[in-house]
């Protein structure tokens, strides 16, 4: 067989990319030292992650990125930060009785954190069983995966830049990347600067709010912690009650910011160049808007009538409280839609036709350019408008009816590639529920059709909380072992939206 693919370029590309990762080892690092704990932990890792990263590089000293090269250096390069990510949660829990301290578990929750999906299989989540440092490289694990780590290469390294537009297509969620400058590093440098921005306004403001004695328990670290996961759609946190820890001021103000998050970060560049009308007229963040005031309309009104009867410890009830059953169910709307995974009651508990529209929010997703997960509400558009087609052509064989979006028309490349995807998408969970059940059911473990379907679309989406065991939270821990290597690869392939990574495992793609 005559090999096409110059695996050895990728490689070396994806040894460049490890090394770097060793600069955000520092800032745990730092948080170690200012701690004293867990210090030689950081510091072996970044020894680790650099000399791994050098190695890498020798395998080609001069590569040459084609196409195929590209699609191989995306899917290497993430799953070889995971591998990487995992390091300091094995380090740091050297003979103990952690659940981190086995690989696959590190491997789990590492892969979790980059691809912001927020599934975990930690055991307890406080400062009293992991440091500080621990906890907040399983934050920054979130924001260095929410816009992409290639992106952030493109915008730091020359060499990745020539190829960058290619680069960043296979690795940005949607069905086509919009480039905002000519130079495709200074694109990426915009969608990273919005990034950071947003980051920064979110932590000052968290903090702002412990300032006013509006939230006592929202620390410096708590602000920084949770501004590092909301931008990038991740959902982890340092408390194990995750945001409802916290005060009704403080989910109040992370619901705007993860409807930014669920939002195309372009449109942010148009409205900061004077041009709102780009941001308004959008058809995607219309619809959008649209999904998330139906949707949150008629989740509260049920917690509103007592769908949610019993909140207990984590917010009081909300039958007949206007404020309360609107907050909690805009806060789970927007949080599952685009994938956050944030929580501020035990939406497991809530009664089935809740958890069903939880659910439909699940598969329905954020935006084309967000980081949010999902199919993605523009896919569903292009779907919806194709059905309407399907529809006016059975009844009128001879009509010519393009596909139109916005006042622009679809290419029929561009919907057959939505087509193929949604199908793709639809095809492979239900292949990992089905994997899931099974495999559960041979080792013994009390599994619901429900919560398999839920921890199949929680990974693959990329969105973490599931229902029953797997609530907001619940973990994933007590899956087995086999199941867990299964969802390692479905959050992997979720976050590079399946064909990248999929397409390595054919014949086609290595033959000439």
């Amino acid at each position: 067989m005559n090999i096409r693919v110059d695996w050895r370029a990728s490689v070396s590309l994806t040894g460049t990319i490890c090394k770097y990762l060793a600069l955000a080892l520092f800032v745990p690092l730092a948080v170690a030292v200012v701690y004293q704990r867990d210090i030689l932990v950081f510091v072996v890792t970044i020894v680790i992650t650099v000399t791994i990263g050098l190695l890498l590089e020798q395998v080609d000293p001069d590569p040459e990125l084609r196409p195929r090269e590209a699609m191989l250096l995306v899917a290497l390069s993430w799953f070889a930060v995971a591998i990487l990510g995992a390091i300091p949660y094995l380090l740091a829990t050297v003979g103990t009785d952690s659940s981190l301290a086995h690989p696959v578990n590190a491997l789990f929750e590492s892969m979790s954190g980059f691809t912001t999906t927020g599934a975990t299989v930690m055991d307890e989540i406080s400062t009293d069983r992991y440091s500080h440092a621990l906890l907040l490289w399983r934050q920054m694990t979130q924001w260095l995966g929410g816009m992409g780590i290639i992106v952030l290469m493109i915008a730091i390294l020359p060499k990745l830049a020539v190829n960058g537009a290619q680069l960043i297509q296979i690795e940005s969620p949607g069905p086509e990347f919009q480039r905002l400058t000519p130079r495709i590093a200074e694109t990426a440098r915009i969608l990273w600067a919005v990034y950071f921005g947003f980051t920064l306004a979110l932590a000052a403001l968290l903090y702002g709010l412990n300032l006013a004695g509006l939230a006592p328990n929202m620390t410096a670290y708590n602000a920084l912690a949770h501004s590092f996961t909301t931008l990038p759609t991740g959902g982890f946190s340092p408390e194990s009650n995750s945001i409802a820890a916290f005060s009704g001021a403080v989910q109040w103000v992370l619901i705007p910011f993860m409807v930014v998050a669920g939002t195309n970060f372009a449109l942010f560049w148009y409205l900061l160049r004077g041009e709102p009308r780009r941001f308004l007229e959008n058809t995607e963040f219309r619809a959008y808007a649209g999904v998330i005031v139906v949707f949150t309309g008629v989740v509260g009104g049920m917690l509103y009538s007592g769908a949610a009867p019993a909140l207990g410890e984590l917010g009081g009830t909300t039958e007949g409280s206007g404020e309360s059953a609107l907050r909690h169910g805009l806060f789970q709307i927007v949080s599952l839609l685009n994938s956050t995974g944030f929580a501020t009651s035990d939406f497991a508990a809530w009664d089935s036709t809740a958890q069903f529209m939880l659910l439909t929010a699940m598969f329905v997703g954020g935006s084309a350019g967000s980081t949010g997960g999902g199919i993605k509400i523009i896919r569903w558009l292009v779907i919806w408008k194709v059905a309407r087609r399907e529809l006016v052509t059975a009844a009128h064989p001879e009509a010519v009816k393009p596909i139109r979006l916005g006042g622009y028309v679809i290419d029929e490349d561009v919907t057959r590639g939505v087509l193929g995807f949604t199908l793709l998408y639809l095809l492979v969970f239900v292949a990992a529920t089905v994997f899931i059940v099974l495999d559960s059911a041979r080792v013994g473990t009390s599994l619901t059709v429900l919560e398999a379907i839920s921890a199949s679309i929680a990974t693959i989406g990329n969105i973490g909380p599931g229902f029953g065991t797997l609530g907001p939270f619940g973990s994933y821990l007590e899956f087995p072992t086999t199941s867990k290597l299964v969802m390692i690869f479905l959050m992997w392939i979720g976050r590079l939206e399946i064909i990248p990574v999929l397409v390595l495992f054919t014949g086609a793609f290595w033959k000439r």
